[in-house]
């Protein structure tokens, strides 16, 4: 057997493999960094990053794999731009609170207007805001978001469930205050 030559593997080229992926990459990017330019920086850089490793690459969920390097690659950009944005909030009531019915929580955010829950969104911590980007928006299960983050099961479905709670209480709060606006005038 010749030499393969560079992403004509088994899995396909990178072409095939990586690029179906930019827009879940951009859009794991942006909500993660919150700036448009940062977000498309981060993408190239993941990009590059892929198109390096690329050869390593041993097949699997290419999604997955993609997105693990955006999400490191904006972890890298936090930690030498943002520090602040990696520390995590904790709220004693909302890390003891056992979660609700998810049929409530379904209802809350069908109901929101979409601008209320894009601030929403944006204002949870970035590890919150991850893991709803990549459930939520990009529909990924729990194991596939797993591989991304580089935790267990457990701890992405208690950190789904406490951000679940996060994202609701703004949006309660966030409502509250337009009704409470809206029967002053």
């Amino acid at each position: 057997m010749g030499e393969q030559k560079r992403g004509s593997g088994p899995v396909g080229t990178f072409e095939q493999v990586v690029l179906p992926h930019m827009d879940a990459a951009y859009n794991l990017a942006r909500w993660l960094v919150r700036n448009t330019s940062d977000a498309e920086e981060m993408v190239q850089e993941a990009y590059l990053r892929a198109f390096k490793f690329f050869g390593g690459y041993q097949g699997g969920d290419a999604r997955a794999w993609v997105l693990k390097i955006v999400r490191n690659t904006c972890y890298s950009f936090f930690e030498k731009n943002r520090p602040a944005e990696l520390a995590e909030e904790f709220d004693e009531k909302i890390h003891a609170a056992e979660t609700e019915q998810a049929g409530a929580e379904a209802t809350l955010l069908k109901s929101a207007d979409s601008r209320m829950l894009r601030e929403a969104l944006d204002e949870l911590p970035v590890n919150f805001r991850e893991v709803i980007v990549l459930r939520e928006l990009e529909g990924m299960s729990y194991k596939e978001i797993a591989e991304v983050t580089g935790v267990p099961i457990g701890t992405v479905m208690s950190g789904l469930a406490r951000a679940r709670a996060q994202l609701r209480e703004r949006l309660l709060r966030t409502r509250a205050k337009e009704e409470q606006g809206g029967l002053r005038k």
